[in-house]
């Protein structure tokens, strides 16, 4: 499934039925006075969060939705039938702006959650309100009210505890196919993930936990550079990162000082994020080497850093360890 996380559309919402002009006509009830009824509501258009989405590419397809028109009032002072509402399923993480004025308009986090995006109009009313003293048979009602029409920007952002970034080929994909059942594309390229990968990782006590493999980030990444740019937001709902540093890299100092300035330049707090600094590919490593390149990371890093091999699987129990006592560290 092609991953979209950004979308814009429109919603207009139902206009409101026509009031009508009607007069009862009953045998031996002579002037029998005006009963036209009232127009029905249009139809709103409502938002809704669900769990089984994960990304917003219906909306590549159907870029407009519409509500149901009420219907005109009837005679007798029936009023006219509402219109029904039409209701858009989002994925969890989905924020809503309007693409005018660039206001957030909602934000879904949780299943189920609903907001009223565009109100429908109201009813017009019929010549029965207008009746009075002075006017005892008025022949005119009022038409329906439009509904709301509003141009949305639809933006996506994953909902994950944990997040893993670094640059290309720092061994993100490997770890989370490592920890959980997620089986990304994984080669000796950079940019091989190219969108981001979901996987749940399981507690002792059983819970899961989503932890996010965000697509490798290159310099200059907050300005539009690479893939970094568009993924970049998947990380303001984590709560913790894990920050992998290439060991066999030319200049691994130099990438993990590359990741963190990124993440300062972008804002929104990610640089402030707490974060596990992590050397990977362990394997493949002289065990002096890894021992200077702990110490120079050290210097910029008051945290102690890990060390794994997500191919051995070495490492990883202390990892998951370090993951769990952070996040619970968090709630308490």
């Amino acid at each position: 499934m092609q991953f979209i996380d950004q979308a814009t559309i429109e919603v207009r919402a139902g206009k409101g039925g026509d009031g009508i002009v009607a007069f009862r006509r009953e045998k031996y009830v002579p002037a029998g006075g005006p009963s036209g009824g009232n127009g029905g509501k249009g139809g709103s258009v409502i938002l809704t969060a669900v769990e089984n989405l994960q990304t917003l590419l219906d909306f590549q397809y159907a870029r407009s939705f519409k509500a149901d028109d009420g219907k005109r009032g009837g005679p007798n002072n029936c009023t006219g039938a509402n219109g029904e509402d039409r209701n858009i399923k989002v994925p969890c993480g989905t924020m809503v702006y309007d693409a005018d004025s660039e206001e957030i308009l909602a934000d879904f986090v949780e299943d189920g959650q609903t907001f009223c995006i565009a109100k429908g109009g109201k009813g017009g009313l019929g010549n029965q309100h207008f009746l009075s003293n002075r006017n005892r048979a008025p022949e005119y009602a009022l038409p329906g009210l439009e509904g709301e029409v509003r141009n949305l920007r639809l933006e996506l952002k994953l909902l994950a505890e944990v997040g893993i970034i670094g640059l290309p080929n720092a061994g993100k994909s490997t770890l989370i196919s490592a920890l959980s059942s997620a089986r990304p594309k994984i080669a000796d390229y950079p940019f091989t993930t190219l969108i981001p990968n979901l996987g749940v990782v399981r507690k002792p006590s059983g819970d899961g936990t989503v932890f996010a493999d965000i697509p490798g980030l290159i310099e200059g990444a907050h300005y539009g550079v690479g893939l970094g740019h568009d993924f970049l937001r998947h990380i303001e709902r984590t709560r913790l990162l894990l920050h992998l540093v290439d060991s066999t890299a030319e200049n691994p100092l130099q990438d993990f000082k590359i990741i963190l300035e990124e993440l300062k330049s972008y804002g929104r707090g990610l640089a402030e994020k707490p974060q596990i600094v992590i050397l990977s590919k362990l394997d493949v490593v002289q065990d002096n080497d890894i021992e200077d390149l702990k110490q120079q990371l050290s210097k910029i890093n008051k945290e102690p850093i890990l060390v794994i091999s997500a191919v051995a699987r070495i490492g990883l129990d202390e990892l998951m360890q370090t993951v769990w006592n952070k996040l619970d560290a968090q709630k308490s």
